[in-house]
């Protein structure tokens, strides 16, 4: 994701806030003023953000002091001004006690706010760190509009104070929130990544005036939301202004394509990814330790694959064992004459695209823009977005928000790069709720009748969508490596050959299987619908605008002759040269029903396979398993080599 969140802690703000991240994740020396602080770091000053500034005597774009900072965060949630408010109550004679609950917003708390970390896309801010000035200023000036769009949905649509009994009302803010923002430049690597950290505190105001705490649980929910609403403003505000497009890339086979700018080199974006390399070594090592950990009796504690969240814990296991000492902040001016030097002569890309990168992004926008239609057909789209969460989440089972942050990562992907229509996702996630899904909700408290906590499934069985689960690949024997292609042999393993450089088998992926889902559903509805049928160049532009490059490959110079493939090529290139050619949709269709049968045998043989793993010898000495280590997985954003900073 590019939209991180942490807790706020009292003592928290005071040892790592204060004396790092308003600085530029330097390391603030003791005594030294703030406004010095950073600039000697070479970083602007925090700004305040937020409809709730009015009532706090703030204005949006003020600059953020140390006190105020103190005060709000660090003291547990006070008012900025809380040492004026209780000087002033002091001298017209308040006890102390009255002055000191003066300048309080509510009830003291603990947890006094969370960090939100926005970055952009690594094409997005390698263009910020090798373009020009003026490119650096459109850039920033996009990521802190999509910010600022983020954090009016947070205040309109997530942000809710908890009041009464166990906080079982719940309303949403009227003034709005407050928060502060603090621009960074650089990883630890020293690699450029620009982001913000925004600190929203956790204090809001009700109707009756009376000070309450947000509900930080709601914010932790909605992230990936919050993520993909950030990803696709900031995409689109930088490809409007400086004429860009933005194109799907593969990172992890298996996972959803990454949006990133076209015509960017990806070797660009290996030379900023150091620490995801290391990470990636690390955690090559993990796993092997995780496979074959045994338990006192010599038998394995879990079954020989890795699955995602096993890999999630052992992602940020390794991201904490390989994470660098921070270094120091340097101005920026430097820093980007430094990056543009260190990738001319490191990066392996060429001078003259280094510096002519933004030409050719451009040229590569207007290749995209001649060739692909941004047509967003909502009922389509509904389609795509239900089916895609239904298989994905555990049990087939949804709430709005995950098709919220679907339909956002589906119209980045159909659009390219242009602007959307306002409330266009909200229309999405409307037409897939009332056409597509169930509500199966059982509400027994207040937060279950609301809309956001309710719950769905898809109208569609499983069996419908040729959705198995596949069982784990068999585990590696230790002595053997796999080999680069699977009808080869296995090699034996060199003896100067390392644990991390071993193939650990993983459970295989579920959005291969949620995009095929959601195909067979469109083309059922295609065929069966007249009133989807009726509008033939809608269907077939919107396919073809949301058609990834990579899943229509060139034609193979050695095809064997005869040979049958599961997918029609040929239909689908000339699907892609022809957004109205419906006979060429047709072909498709009959080659993926094809494909679907032939998924659903894989999938048979596969849980053969399992059968024999789960009752192998006897099932009575069968190893125990965690269960938390075999639950489906969530929808994550690419691991390793995604150009972002790991562990930052």
């Amino acid at each position: 994701m590019t939209a991180d969140i942490k807790v706020i802690r009292t003592g928290q703000m005071y040892r790592y806030y204060l004396r790092e991240t308003v600085v530029g994740d330097g390391r603030r020396p003791a005594g030294m003023p703030l406004r010095e602080a950073q600039e000697q770091a070479g970083v602007p000053a925090g700004r305040w953000m937020g409809r709730g500034l009015a009532v706090l005597g703030l204005t949006p774009g003020e600059e953020v002091t140390e006190q105020q900072l103190r005060n709000l965060f660090g003291e547990r949630g006070r008012h900025p001004y809380a040492d004026q408010i209780e000087a002033n109550r002091l001298a017209k004679g308040d006890s102390p006690k009255k002055a000191f609950k003066a300048g309080a917003l509510g009830r003291q708390v603990t947890v006094t706010g969370v960090d939100f970390t926005f970055r952009p896309q690594p094409t997005i801010y390698l263009l910020w760190a090798l373009g020009d000035e003026e490119t650096r200023r459109v850039i920033e000036a996009a990521h802190e509009r999509a910010i600022e769009r983020v954090l009016e949905w947070i205040e309109d649509e997530v942000a809710v104070i908890r009041y009464g009994k166990d906080g079982t009302y719940r309303v949403r803010p009227p003034g709005g929130l407050v928060a502060a923002r603090f621009r960074h430049y650089e990883a630890r690597s020293g690699m450029p990544l620009l982001h913000d950290h925004l600190l929203l505190s956790v204090k809001g105001q009700r109707l009756d005036g009376k000070w309450g705490s947000i509900h930080t649980l709601a914010l932790h929910e909605n992230t990936v939301a919050a993520s993909a609403l950030y990803n696709e403003i900031v995409a689109s505000e930088v490809c409007e202004a400086l004429g860009l497009a933005t194109e799907p890339r593969i990172v992890t086979p298996g996972r959803r394509p990454v949006m990133e700018i076209a015509g960017v080199p990806h070797e660009l974006i290996r030379w900023t990814s150091r620490r995801s390399d290391q990470i990636a070594a690390c955690l090559a090592e993990l796993e092997h330790e995780y496979v074959t950990a045994v338990d006192d009796d010599g038998e394995l504690k879990f079954l020989p694959v890795v699955s995602e969240r096993a890999r999630a814990k052992l992602n940020q296991m390794a991201a904490r064992k390989t994470r660098p000492p921070k270094q120091t902040a340097r101005p920026l001016a430097q820093l980007r004459a430094w990056w543009k030097a260190s990738a001319i002569l490191t990066s392996g890309v060429a001078v003259d695209v280094i510096n002519s990168l933004l030409e050719y992004a451009r040229a590569a926008a207007a290749a995209i823009r001649a060739r692909v239609a941004a047509v967003v057909d909502v009922a389509l789209a509904a389609v795509d977005v239900a089916a895609t969460v239904f298989v994905m989440n555990d049990g087939g089972r949804f709430h709005r928000r995950h098709l919220l942050a679907e339909a956002r990562r589906h119209l980045a992907l159909v659009l390219r790069g242009r602007r959307r229509d306002p409330g266009l996702d909200d229309r999405i996630v409307a037409t897939a709720i009332s056409t597509y899904c169930l509500d199966i909700s059982e509400p027994k408290t207040v937060r279950g009748l609301e809309s956001g906590y309710r719950l769905y499934t898809a109208r569609w069985a499983l069996s419908d969508l040729t959705d198995r689960r596949r069982p784990p690949t068999p585990a590696p024997n230790p002595d053997r490596l796999s080999p680069a292609d699977p009808g080869e042999p296995a090699a034996p393993r060199t003896s100067d050959q390392t644990a991390g450089e071993w193939e650990i088998p993983r459970l295989p992926l579920q959005y291969e299987r949620a995009v095929l889902a959601g195909a067979v559903v469109r083309e059922k509805l295609r065929t069966t619908t007249a009133a989807v049928r009726g509008r033939a160049y809608d269907v077939v532009a919107h396919q073809q605008a949301a058609m990834p490059e990579h899943l229509l490959p060139p034609p193979a110079a050695d095809s064997e002759p005869g040979r049958q493939e599961a997918v029609d090529l040929t239909a689908l290139r000339a699907l892609r040269e022809s957004r109205t050619d419906v006979e060429a949709l047709d072909l498709t269709a009959e080659r993926l029903r094809h494909l679907g049968d032939a998924f659903t045998v894989a999938a048979d043989r596969a849980r053969a396979t399992m059968d024999r793993y789960a009752h192998r010898d006897d099932a009575d000495d069968a190893h125990p398993v965690r269960e938390d280590d075999q639950r489906a997985h969530r929808p994550q954003e690419p691991g390793p080599h995604r150009g972002r900073e790991a562990g930052h």
